[in-house]
């Protein structure tokens, strides 16, 4: 099953059981899923590679404004975006652990052949193809930083 086809049944359950926090969350995928399928340099239907791209840019957004809504005191929709995340994260492949993490990037330095961060542009290219929907592009870059950095 397609991730748009699990996105509609999805909503036609949430709508049964009239959840509107996550009927909202749903129908943003849904909004974002069928906004790439008729962009201009879609072919129509998508990959797993771009679905999972599409959830992962909706997660960050969701997580980066429910951190700004904490920060401004505001609760109540910080609530809100963390509900979606969830929700978003169900459909998301699952996130590597950081140990897990730790070691993909010191294989990756290792392939590269990094020695200190005047490389961390070549690390982060591969990095971010081979860990793509794996784990978020900062934490990442964090811990490229950290190991390259003496």
């Amino acid at each position: 099953m397609s991730l748009k086809q699990q996105i509609d049944s999805d909503i036609k359950a949430a709508m049964l059981a009239k959840n509107k926090d996550e009927l909202t969350a749903l129908r943003a995928i849904k909004s974002m899923i069928l906004l790439a399928e008729t962009d201009k340099s879609s072919t129509g239907e998508l990959n797993v590679e771009v679905e999972s791209k599409l959830l992962m840019k909706a997660a960050k957004q969701r997580k980066e404004s429910a951190d700004i809504f904490q920060k401004e005191g505001r609760q109540d929709l910080a609530k809100t975006e963390l509900l979606e995340l969830d929700v978003i994260s169900r459909y998301l492949p699952k996130q590597l652990s950081n140990d897990e993490l730790l070691l993909e990037v010191k294989k990756i330095i290792e392939q590269v052949g990094a020695k200190g961060p005047q490389d961390m542009g070549k690390v982060m290219g591969t990095a971010t193809k081979q860990l793509a929907g794996k784990a978020d592009g900062k934490l990442i870059s964090e811990m490229v930083k950290k190991i390259l950095t003496p």
